[in-house]
């Protein structure tokens, strides 16, 4: 089972402030997933967008 990562995490791994991740993440469709009130995505998700990003 892989963790999910929080949005703190995906800001870290992204070299971005977490405020501009979350107000940008529907926009540029990073591939959160809402579980409760909280913002997760799978790394394997995160590593195929960024990979669609540099095309």
């Amino acid at each position: 089972m892989t963790k999910l990562l929080t949005l703190e995490e995906v800001a870290a791994y992204l070299d971005r402030p977490k405020s501009w991740v979350y107000g940008n993440w529907r926009r540029v469709e990073i591939p959160f997933r809402r579980i409760g009130n909280q913002l997760r995505c799978r790394p394997a998700d995160l590593e195929r967008w960024l990979d669609r990003q540099s095309m």
